[in-house]
């Protein structure tokens, strides 16, 4: 009986100390003071990141519900393909894998700003030249257009071509209909594209050799209007040459 008594009596010790490993509540307080502090600044520096991450253009390509065999059945998830680009030539595509489809979206955004890359493209909102891509079982054909043509694709072809910032292009999507699978073809194409500079040192040609008909066609007017130009200035100065003369010759006969 005495044991017991002594077993339900409170545990009695200094002030301030009410545990057994003598550590005291103001002590647990801080504790949980300095837990909070630290996840409230993790939650403030990735709230900033995410405030300074660059703008880019933003495309949801495809959103398709997977499968996984587990023991007790079948798990299912959302797959989702997001291309990004600054529509002056950066693009990067990715892949996200959750439960959620905002969740698979986030993922797929973060890879594909981890994997932009630039791309050639022309002044005119072109590509240099025609090119073919392939990817699994897609195969995309793209064609450089003149001025005003537009963007001719449809679907992910499409997606892909105005986040890298294309406006004048002719496509052809051959094979598979895959929506990944294409983009994924379309990016090849566009990741295999020179600079006319690097094609031009490559085959040893002079640059207006290896550029579009159009743009060589822009070149020669441009050219024509430059001679035009420089033939004026030499007509006026060889009119203001004749007039000096004809006043030092006026002059010369007044001093006589």
């Amino acid at each position: 009986m005495g044991k017991d008594r002594n077993s339900n009596k409170k545990r009695s010790g200094p002030p301030g100390q009410n545990r057994d490993d003598g550590s005291t509540p103001e002590a647990s307080n801080d504790r949980g003071r300095g837990r909070g502090g630290e996840r409230g600044g993790e939650r403030g520096a990735r709230r900033q990141r995410q405030d300074d991450r660059e703008e880019l253009d933003e495309r949801v390509i495809d959103i398709t519900r997977v499968a996984k065999v587990i023991k007790g059945g079948r798990r299912f998830a959302f797959r989702t393909v997001v291309v990004v680009g600054d529509n002056k030539g950066r693009i990067g595509i990715g892949i996200g894998k959750a439960r959620a489809v905002p969740d698979s979206i986030r993922k797929a955004s973060e890879r594909a700003r981890r994997e932009i890359k630039l791309v050639s493209i022309t002044e005119a909102g072109s590509i240099p030249f025609e090119m073919t891509g392939e990817y699994g079982g897609a195969r995309v054909f793209i064609k450089p257009a003149t001025p005003g043509t537009g963007v001719i694709a449809g679907g992910a072809v499409r997606a892909v071509l105005e986040v890298a910032g294309v406006s004048n292009i002719l496509t052809k999507s051959q094979g598979s209909n895959n929506m990944l699978n294409v983009a994924m073809a379309t990016l090849e194409a566009m990741y295999q594209l020179r600079s006319p500079q690097q094609t031009a040192n490559i085959r040893g040609k002079e640059l207006e050799d290896v550029l579009p008909f159009w743009e060589r066609a822009a070149l020669l007017v441009q050219r024509q209007s430059l001679e035009v130009v420089k033939a004026k200035q030499q007509a006026e100065r060889a009119a203001q040459q004749e007039m000096t003369a004809g006043e030092i010759a006026a002059q010369a006969n007044k001093g006589e």
